[in-house]
């Protein structure tokens, strides 16, 4: 099922860690595409999600940003 994004009204950018909670989020926007490696919800392990393209949002609404497995860069959560 797709979940359309009408606006967003605040970005904030994303440092990949393992484990940490990156907040509120609705998207991620990726300035250099590739991997992201994510936890959904309450989930305790971390899906990857491979070769998302750069310069647009992607819906989800992670927990976390995992460092390991993410090789995109320039990333910006938005809500």
């Amino acid at each position: 099922m797709s979940r359309r994004i009408d606006s967003v009204k605040s970005a904030a950018a994303v440092t990949p860690a393992d484990g940490v909670s990156i907040g509120e989020c609705r998207g991620l926007y990726l300035g250099v595409g590739g991997d992201v490696a994510v936890i959904m919800g309450a989930s305790d392990t971390a899906v990857v999600f491979k070769d998302l393209a750069a310069g647009i949002i992607h819906p989800m609404d992670p927990h976390t940003v995992e460092a390991t497995g993410t090789t995109a860069t320039d990333i910006l959560r938005v809500w």
